[in-house]
């Protein structure tokens, strides 16, 4: 009973960031039922934004160590993870406040369920179990397919969260198989555990790397990395634009980290068996994102299949299977990230007469009716295409530098191909910005709005001022994985 009470105080210490929001988070959720029914949902948003930025320096704080018998971890590689996830989630609510007011959805569950998702994808971040793994995963998924339905008037808002309801049930059937088949095998399902046992036997059991390959596909699903991606298009253009610009980058992140713990840490030295499938599931999402794409006249339909390019180009860092390929996946997740929230924090800009718009059309001459508003736009799409000095060349030059150091030649050459590419819808864009007639101009945006676009374009513009520091932090995140 004397060593008990130490190590439940130091479990809770480790976990604290988590158990602190999600404390928060009940918190938030009793204010808001509790207030009169002339919507609380401003309140509740800012509440949010607060746990966000007070779990944030928790974090930072929180002491490295493994807890909860040896279920999570909190390391370097997390908090990375962790700041990541948290700001992603801090913007996008951020995002939603006039756009939910706008669309008669300002509600305060929302800022809720958004807060709730952030907590299952700080445990995604700090898994060192198959069963953590799952329970983070299962708590970010469950309130984004809510999150996705959150318009509940509109048709395409109940078919999107419908949709990814669905295939998302069967992703996770997938991954529970995938983990059935690694604990049978290996009889543990703690990372540290299915090391040891992986590295004593000198033979790999076929159904081992079975399960490794269910696992894997359950956590492509949720990256929307090809084939598994059928349901990115119509989620992204169903679901209300401020839950897309939520669901298109925090939980994207906290997925990666997921699969960049288990592919490095306990399958590490099996990498011969996994590398080719992660190749060929890398060239077909950087292929399809980019092929795809271009005869799109949704702009958030273009973002979807954007989306999928970014993970196939992330990929290649993973099949790396090297330091230097998690490092550079860390800084392109980092870049992509801001990048994604400025993309759609001008699509929610997108409104006029009181009607949001997504139609490509829609932007034509805007450069001349907000000229602030196209140059913006414009960053982020050269960003995104990897134009330099902008923060994209930099997340592409990283991955790109590691697939070539392991002698990955194929799957650089076909990164930079598809780059090319995607660089003509990426222009398009641009084009009808800058060249074509103009229309009637946008209804007056808030101010919320308008800082969280400068914001993100002044980082990814002036990226190269920070990159040293945020290199250093991957690079630190990535060697826990290596040790």
């Amino acid at each position: 009973m004397s060593n008990l009470a130490p190590t439940l105080a130091y479990d809770w210490t480790i976990a604290l960031p988590e158990i602190a929001l999600s404390l928060f988070g009940l918190a938030i959720l009793v204010f808001g039922v509790l207030q009169k029914k002339d919507s609380p949902g401003f309140a509740c948003t800012v509440l949010t934004v607060a746990a966000f930025l007070v779990t944030a320096v928790l974090v930072l704080q929180s002491p490295a160590g493994i807890g909860y018998r040896g279920t999570f971890v909190n390391d370097g590689f997390a908090r990375f993870i962790k700041i990541l996830t948290l700001a992603g989630a801090a913007l996008s609510v951020v995002l939603s406040l006039d756009y939910n007011v706008r669309q008669k959805i300002d509600r305060f569950e929302f800022p809720v369920l958004v807060l709730f998702s952030t907590v299952g994808t700080m445990m995604m971040a700090s898994s060192e179990n198959l069963m953590t793994l799952y329970v983070g995963l299962e708590l970010q998924s469950l309130a984004i397919y809510i999150l996705c339905a959150f318009a509940r008037d509109e048709l395409t808002s109940a078919e999107a969260g419908l949709k990814y309801f669905v295939l998302g049930s069967l992703a996770s059937g997938l991954l529970l198989y995938g983990i059935s088949l690694v604990y049978g095998f290996a009889g543990t399902m703690e990372y540290a555990g299915l090391k040891t046992a992986l590295t004593q036997t000198g033979i790999v059991p076929a159904g081992l790397v079975i399960g490794i390959v269910f696992v894997f596909v359950g956590l492509a699903f949720k990256l929307s990395a090809a084939p598994f991606h059928m349901w990115t298009p119509d989620v992204y253009q169903g679901a209300p634009t401020s839950v897309t610009a939520f669901m298109a980058g925090a939980p994207k992140v906290a997925a990666f980290a997921l699969l960049l713990r288990v592919m490095a840490g306990p399958f590490g030295h099996l990498t011969p068996q996994w590398q080719m499938l992660v190749e060929l599931v890398a060239i077909a999402t950087m292929a399809l994102g980019a092929l795809a794409a271009i005869p799109q006249t949704n702009i958030k339909r273009l973002m979807a299949y954007s989306s999928i390019g970014h993970m196939g180009y992330a990929l290649i860092g993973v099949a790396a299977g090297s330091e230097a390929g998690v490092r550079g996946t860390l800084v392109y997740l980092a870049t992509y990230l801001f990048m994604t929230v400025g993309v759609f924090s001008c699509i929610i800009a997108m409104r006029r007469n009181g009607r949001p718009l997504d139609r490509i059309a829609d932007l034509s001459g805007l450069s001349r009716t907000n000229p602030l508003l196209a140059l913006a736009m414009g960053i982020f799409m050269f960003s995104m295409a990897g134009v330099p000095p902008l923060s994209g060349f930099f997340g592409k030059l990283l991955v790109f530098s590691a697939a070539v150091d392991s002698g990955l030649w194929t799957l650089a050459v076909i990164g930079i191909v598809t780059s090319m590419i995607g660089l003509y819808y990426y222009w398009r864009v641009v084009k009808v910005m800058y060249f074509d007639a103009p229309v009637a101009t946008f209804d007056r945006r808030a101010r919320s709005l308008d800082a969280v676009t400068g914001a993100m374009g002044l980082v990814t513009a002036l990226f190269l001022l920070v990159l040293g520091p945020v290199v250093g932090a991957a690079q630190a995140a990535a060697s826990v994985l290596f040790r």
